[in-house]
């Protein structure tokens, strides 16, 4: 059972038939799995033992949770993979604090497991001793494994490698409870723990690459280079303003990326050539700086839409309209929203609304394992999209994560089939997403560029100062403990 991939879907596979298990790993008879493909697995046991099915995946990744026992000194009274499971079990259930994961383990009990002789303060040092490190490892192992059976949807800009959305968001305040916090204001910068910056994966619905800080304040520039470099080049990156900056977007066509963004008001520019000018919509190459202290190096495309009676401005690094048109520069930038989509889902359904502790490394534990439930429902979302022959984002992720086990105490065999063979209502698993569509202008002719067009000249930045974090504030920490 025990392999570097986990099985894919289609074949039941029962536990007891073979397959070493490492020693101290609990597993679970009887387990299967969903016609699908993937990490996804469901469990085909007892109706009384039936579990949820995102619960049955964390059964099948605990041989990936246990680490190498300690050669000498007396064996852990709680194994690292019942210590994990039972975090990641608890998130999934919507019960999200330390001491619901001691209660999980010592008194209501996990699955078929014995009980676990512990405290809630043993809990939490277990929980600090071991770190998040294992539990990062096994995200970064599922995600390339979801990443590899999906090759998600490929009539977004067919012409890049990847679509990614990225931007950041500020994880919850701490709580107030240990003494050294209690005076604090609410307002104050120390009960800020950090931030997480994060490559979405538009295509496939997927948390691609995460980068936590511990800088609440970090500008978001500062870790971009680092975050779409572990991107596939020839990616198509869409960023809102928090990543203007002339510099940045040189610095992604040097590399071989593509970008959508907007354009920030009062933005100086240099007409080169037009390409379409008609009512309703503008397109046109530009140079981005039209003084000499800030200048971009690279040609870009400005297109201009005019929505009711609002003009929107995009730019671009992709200056062939054949190859992105202007409706499609609209619509993409319009997914970039899916990520903030995304943020909501962590926060408000998987747990990261509230964090579990002041702790740093604690905290960075809770991180990673609502990103591992997100994923682990991303895949299942993507076979019930699949099954049931609609556009995966027509699938409700909120209500899987919430009513799931609801439906999986009816009994049924095939979860998956069940939910696809819903019908597509308001309100329900499956309905239509509530996206704008907008009605961009035909571009009734396009004026080619001449043959000898330059793209590329000297540019200059004007080295503005700011603080090592590139925010203009004082690096804040987090007091440990707690």
């Amino acid at each position: 059972m025990c392999s570097d991939k986990l099985r894919p879907l289609g074949a039941v596979v029962d536990r007891r038939s073979g397959g070493a298990v490492p020693s101290g790993v609990p597993v679970h008879p009887g387990t299967g799995s969903f016609p699908t493909g993937g990490v996804l697995m469901s469990a085909r046991t007892k109706r009384a033992e039936r579990l949820s099915a995102i619960e049955a995946v964390l059964q099948d990744l605990l041989p990936r949770l246990a680490l190498a026992p300690a050669r000498t000194g007396r064996p852990e009274v709680l194994s690292a993979a019942l210590l994990w499971t039972g975090m990641l079990v608890c998130i999934v259930r919507g019960q999200g604090s330390q001491l619901a994961i001691w209660r999980l383990l010592s008194q209501a009990g996990l699955w078929h497991h014995e009980l676990v002789p512990i405290s809630a303060e043993g809990v939490r040092k277990r929980l600090l001793r071991s770190g998040p490190t294992q539990l990062e490892t096994v995200f970064t192992q599922v995600t390339a494994e979801l990443i590899a059976d999906s090759s998600g949807d490929q009539t977004l800009a067919p012409f890049a490698t990847g679509v990614y959305a990225l931007d950041d968001t500020s994880l919850a305040q701490v709580a107030r409870h240990l003494p050294r916090l209690r005076e604090t204001e609410r307002s104050a910068d120390v009960l800020l723990p950090g931030k997480l910056s994060v490559a979405f994966d538009v295509r496939r619905q997927l948390f691609a690459q995460v980068r936590p800080t511990e800088l609440p304040h970090q500008n978001p520039k500062a870790a971009a280079p680092a975050l779409y470099r572990a991107l596939p080049p020839a990616s198509l990156l869409l960023v809102d303003l928090g990543y203007f900056s002339f510099p940045l977007f040189d610095q992604l066509s040097d590399d071989g990326y593509w970008f959508i963004s907007k354009q920030r008001r009062r933005t100086s520019a240099t007409v080169v050539h037009t390409l379409v000018d008609q009512p309703g919509l503008t397109d046109e190459l530009i140079w981005l700086g039209a003084y000499r202290a800030d200048q971009a190096r690279h040609l870009v495309r400005r297109i201009t839409v005019t929505i009711t009676t609002t003009p929107y401005v995009y730019l671009t690094n992709v200056l062939d309209p054949g190859l992105l048109s202007a409706a499609d520069v609209v619509q993409l930038y319009g997914r970039r929203w899916d990520i903030e989509l995304a943020f909501k889902s962590l926060k408000q359904h998987l747990g990261l609304g509230v964090v579990w502790s002041a702790h740093w490394e604690l905290i960075l534990t809770q991180v990673w394992g609502a990103l591992l439930i997100a994923q682990i429902a991303s895949a299942l979302r993507q076979q019930i999209a699949l099954r049931a022959g609609i556009d995966l984002v027509d699938v409700s992720l909120a209500l899987l994560l919430r009513e799931l086990p609801q439906v999986v105490r009816r009994g049924e065999d095939d979860i998956v089939g069940i939910i696809a063979g819903l019908p597509v209502t308001p309100g329900g698993f499956l309905r239509k997403a509530r996206r704008v569509q907008y009605v961009i202008p035909v571009p009734k002719r396009i004026i080619p560029p001449p043959d000898d067009l330059v793209t590329i000249r000297m540019g200059r930045s004007s080295g503005r100062k700011c603080a090592a974090d590139r925010s203009n504030r004082p690096r804040i920490g987090v007091p440990a403990g707690g």
